[in-house]
């Protein structure tokens, strides 16, 4: 063993770092946050922002009758027309994610 060569070991830092610099990314037993919570809320007032954003844009007046007594325009009731165009996004997006939900289930039954 003795007679054979001194290895080459490869280094970028030359041992330069500090035992604090290589500490830096050791686990420190603290359970990250799930921040699913977080991001769905976000997700939803992003879309109600948007629907409210959807109704500005468009110059027109816009008129919805809920039943045949209650009516509402995007004019007169500006929090009731941008509800009704989340619910209405909300929806779809909901669809959306339950026919997915439904293929996978349904790729993993046939085993595709």
């Amino acid at each position: 063993m003795s007679n054979s060569p001194k290895k080459t070991v490869w280094s970028l830092q030359d041992n330069k770092r500090t035992e604090d610099q290589r500490n830096a990314f050791k686990p420190t037993g603290i359970k990250p946050r799930n921040k699913t919570l977080q991001y769905i809320l976000v997700s939803i007032l992003i879309m109600f922002v948007l629907s409210f954003l959807l109704i500005q844009i468009y110059e027109d007046t816009l008129e919805v009758c809920i039943t045949d007594t209650f009516c509402i325009n995007s004019i007169d009731d500006v929090l009731l027309y941008t509800l009704y165009v989340f619910a209405n996004i909300f929806l779809v997006v909901l669809s959306i994610v339950g026919a997915y939900a439904f293929g996978r289930k349904l790729a993993r039954y046939f085993k595709i």
